[in-house]
């Protein structure tokens, strides 16, 4: 996990960040300015981030990265962008459509491989609602974070589906071992207190 986690002001810093980014973008304005210099240590920092967006509890665009390579601010920004524009699975979010959205944000730990040796092992070294997972099978790749766990909480079916997602057949973990990396994500929403 990422030491000692977000304050309470860093994360409602970001989420104001990530709603005031897609007010703008709906509109066809820029992004809020971010003066670096002025925030807290934390959020000047490389962070890896996923912004979901959902609306009356459906996804509505979903984008991320799963390392780090700019400031946990700017992070956020590009991604609630992103999430609102340019999710393929869903037409851009109109303007009426923004009060509707929840905003939720996931900032990732790094990324840890996991060795196994068979299927068996696979589902047994796994922490579900803990453990985002990243498969890897030659140029292909996919993730589910760790929130998938509640709607897919079966390990088998969790991989099945994270398979399927890479664009292979649902069984390839079980007939060939895949590059595993798992990581964790502190994540927070609008309303939480």
């Amino acid at each position: 996990m990422n030491e000692g986690g977000l304050t309470r002001e860093e994360k409602k810093f970001l989420l104001n960040l990530a709603r005031e980014t897609i007010q703008a973008a709906v509109i066809g304005k820029p992004p809020p300015p971010l003066d670096l210099e002025k925030l807290p240590l934390r959020l000047r920092q490389p962070g890896a981030t996923f912004v979901t967006l959902t609306k009356d509890g459906a996804l509505r665009g979903c984008i991320g990265v799963l390392e780090a390579y700019q400031p946990l601010a700017e992070d956020v920004r590009e991604h609630a962008l992103a999430a609102a524009i340019d999710d393929f699975r869903f037409p851009p979010v109109q303007a009426d459509e923004v009060g509707l959205l929840k905003i939720e944000i996931s900032y990732l730990s790094q990324l840890q491989p996991l060795e196994y040796s068979n299927p068996l092992e696979l589902l047994q070294k796994l922490r579900p609602g803990i453990d985002g997972v990243v498969i890897k099978d030659g140029s292909r790749r996919a993730t589910f974070l760790p929130q998938v766990w509640e709607s897919l909480p079966d390990p088998a079916a969790f991989f099945d589906h994270l398979c399927k997602k890479m664009g292979a057949p649902k069984s390839l973990w079980r007939i060939k071992n895949l590059k595993v990396l798992t990581y964790q994500v502190e994540e927070f929403h609008e309303g939480q207190k």
